[in-house]
């Protein structure tokens, strides 16, 4: 998901409700604790020097469970850190989020929540790695699709 469609989607929202991919609901009462831009400057395993920038969101829980983040609330924050670090409408959005280890997610909206989708590594010099196509595993984030819930016994 975009930055802008981020906004968009949210500008339309009542409430705000996040789930992880395998179906696990992010507790009503999270926070909001950053709204950044991140810039990571690398090179890859053919030599190639890269820049990628985009927006990083961190969703913490705690245990004021009376807590709500209002949609028009939230959308105030990322016109905030949008004028604070000039982020970019099509800059995609990450989202830190706690588990065991702070886990790092992309972001997508499935049937009125915002699902926090699974990152992968993927090799950006293939011609240079000497794996075959055929073995290569498409790992583009935004191709994965959450998990839905389906009845009990069920396949």
């Amino acid at each position: 998901m975009t930055f802008e469609e981020l906004k968009s989607t949210v500008s339309n929202l009542k409430s705000l409700d996040f789930r992880l991919f395998d179906g696990q609901e992010v507790a009503a009462h999270f926070h909001l604790t950053e709204v950044g831009h991140m810039s990571r400057n690398f090179i890859d395993c053919g030599g190639k020097t890269r820049r990628r920038d985009w927006v990083n969101l961190q969703l913490w829980v705690a245990n004021d469970t009376e807590h709500r983040l209002s949609p028009k609330k939230l959308l105030g924050i990322l016109n905030k850190g949008e004028r604070a670090f000039n982020l970019q409408a099509d800059w995609e959005v990450e989202v830190e989020f706690q588990q065991n280890t702070i886990g790092k997610f992309g972001l997508d909206f499935v049937e009125g929540q915002f699902v926090l989708l699974p990152t992968q590594t993927d090799c950006l010099a293939k011609d240079n790695c000497g794996v075959p196509a055929a073995g290569l595993l498409p790992l583009n984030a935004r191709q994965l699709r959450p998990v839905v819930s389906e009845p009990a016994g069920s396949c």
